[in-house]
């Protein structure tokens, strides 16, 4: 018996990396996979495969006895997302959970960004994760309105640039920021039909940072980067069992699984007026606040 035995779960970019892991942990755990990609490359450019990535994993998961569907619906497709809802519902009798993971980079230096770059990256990341959660939701409050128990669960993919910065990533950081707060969003407004919302925020070794050092030894160790790290967490975040915990940002390290808290409010200073702070006080008042004006910094 699996934890996910009896859910359906659609993830999207599940073709490869992340995604791929995903899926198949998913599979691994009892769940029904559907397995949404475009199998595009790392910059949304078109690439030719006899067979797409979807019915890649696909095979995969069938080949170890799990049940799988590919789909290549752009999460761009606002009524395509809703269409591919509609249809799992149909081939499965119910959908559980989704996991918004789809996505491609096209990073440049703010000054010389084009419109379309960042467009591209805020529709495919941002606008496909509202996509698909808007009408996994829709399904699930009217089930519950049909008096029906729902036990929903989003988990979608941030990272490092949309919660701490980038240099090079305003478009994908600001998508990736923007999907860590519509999980809190969806989060308090879905609590009500029994749905959670989650992010996470893998540091892995995935196409779109094929940069970075992997930590694997020569002799086939556990390798930090690897992208099945996270998986596990996002497979239980799916599960029945996590539907006590919403709205909040997983960061997923190696081996290591942190909270990261939004925005908080930390120092702050006051007017000597007790009224509106003049302009005369904001720099001698921020300097106090954040503890510069001992170190002469800043004039």
């Amino acid at each position: 018996m699996g934890m996910l035995d009896g859910r359906v779960v659609i993830v999207t970019g599940g073709g490869r990396g992340l995604g791929r892991a995903h899926c198949l942990e998913l599979a691994r755990n009892g769940a029904t996979v559907v397995v949404n990609d475009l199998g595009v490359g790392i910059r949304g450019e078109a690439e030719e495969n006899a067979q797409s990535p979807a019915e890649e994993v696909v095979a995969e998961i069938v080949a170890m006895g799990g049940t799988a569907m590919a789909d290549g619906t752009s999460v761009t497709d606002f009524a395509g997302m809703g269409a591919l809802v509609q249809r799992v519902v149909e081939t499965y009798g119910d959908l559980h959970a989704v996991v918004n993971n789809a996505g491609f980079l096209r990073d440049r230096m703010m000054v010389a960004m084009t419109e379309d770059e960042f467009d591209a990256v805020i529709e495919v990341h941002l606008k496909g994760t509202f996509a698909l959660t808007k009408h996994a939701c829709l399904y699930w409050r009217d089930q519950v309105k049909s008096g029906k128990k729902v036990s929903g669960r989003v988990v979608s993919t941030t990272s490092g640039a949309g919660l701490f910065g980038n240099v090079g990533q305003a478009n994908y950081g600001s998508a990736k920021a923007g999907i860590a707060t519509m999980m809190i969003i969806a989060s308090l407004e879905m609590e009500r039909y029994g749905v959670t919302a989650n992010a996470i925020s893998p540091i892995a070794a995935t196409r779109m940072l094929a940069t970075v050092g992997r930590t694997a030894d020569e002799s086939g160790g556990w390798d930090k980067l690897d992208p099945a790290n996270c998986s596990p967490v996002v497979a239980w975040l799916c599960s029945e069992e996590s539907g006590w915990m919403t709205g909040q940002v997983l960061r997923v390290d190696g081996n290591t699984v942190s909270r990261v808290e939004t925005w908080t409010v930390q120092q702050s200073f006051r007017s000597k007026s007790g009224e509106a702070v003049t302009i005369e006080e904001v720099g001698l008042g921020l300097r106090k606040m954040l503890g510069t004006a001992a170190r002469g910094l800043g004039g």
